[in-house]
């Protein structure tokens, strides 16, 4: 990842497996607001999660990095799948911040469902002083009432509209809404329809579908199954 001047975008998630729902978040959120780069972020799994992700950390990191590397602007990082605690977002800000990273430069994507329960994640409210957050629209999930269903941080929602944001001179961070069309899929869909050897056309980049194919991930599949 870069410092300086760049703006990037953090896109974090156990990523069992990454698909095109991933990629259109990020995509919508670098364009939105002139990001240099979206970083995709594998968790070794989720904090309030009891279960672990089905794939290990090796697998989720190969197939993030084929779902970005075709893609400028588009990186991955394994930060977090590295760190010795859990994954908690404000941890990773705050390794972040030690590697050069000031908070107006940071935007943590996050989907409008996940973003709705802000107030029971670790360090909240905190959290938000340590990076912008992107909030991008999920499929039957309206930005548009986040305003009602968070009133204390109404304040500092801001609806994205293309231009490049760097914070307020004082340093200040910014719950930025992103209206996007992003495709309603789920990791969780996707593994029911590789048990039961269902075709994944449109759901996965090719990549990841070869790579998840090829080392028999989830169920035992062909390549031509998945792609069929």
């Amino acid at each position: 990842m870069r410092t300086g001047v760049a703006r990037i975008g953090v896109l974090g998630g156990t990523f069992d497996p990454v698909h095109h729902g991933h990629l259109d978040a990020a995509r919508a959120a670098r364009r939105a607001l002139g990001l240099t780069d979206v970083v995709l972020m594998p968790s070794p799994g989720a904090p309030h999660r009891a279960c672990p992700p089905t794939a290990s950390g090796y697998h989720r990191f190969a197939m993030a990095a084929l779902a970005s590397c075709p893609e400028a602007g588009l990186r991955v990082s394994d930060l977090e799948l590295r760190a010795p605690d859990p994954p908690y977002t404000s941890r990773t800000l705050q390794r972040l911040a030690q590697r050069g990273y000031v908070p107006s430069r940071i935007f943590f994507i996050v989907g409008s469902d996940a973003f709705a329960d802000i107030g029971h994640w670790y360090d909240y409210p905190a959290l938000l002083h340590r990076s912008h957050f992107a909030v991008v629209a999920r499929a039957g999930d309206a930005l548009d009432t986040l305003r009602r269903r968070l009133p204390a941080l109404a304040d500092r929602m801001r609806d994205a509209d293309g231009r490049p944001v760097g914070g307020a001179p004082d340093g200040t961070t910014a719950i930025w809404l992103v209206h996007a069309e992003t495709r309603d899929i789920s990791s969780s869909g996707i593994r029911r329809r590789l048990a039961a050897a269902a075709p994944m056309h449109g759901l996965l980049p090719e990549p990841v579908a070869e790579h998840i194919a090829r080392h028999r991930l989830y169920a035992p599949a062909t390549s031509g199954e998945l792609l069929a």
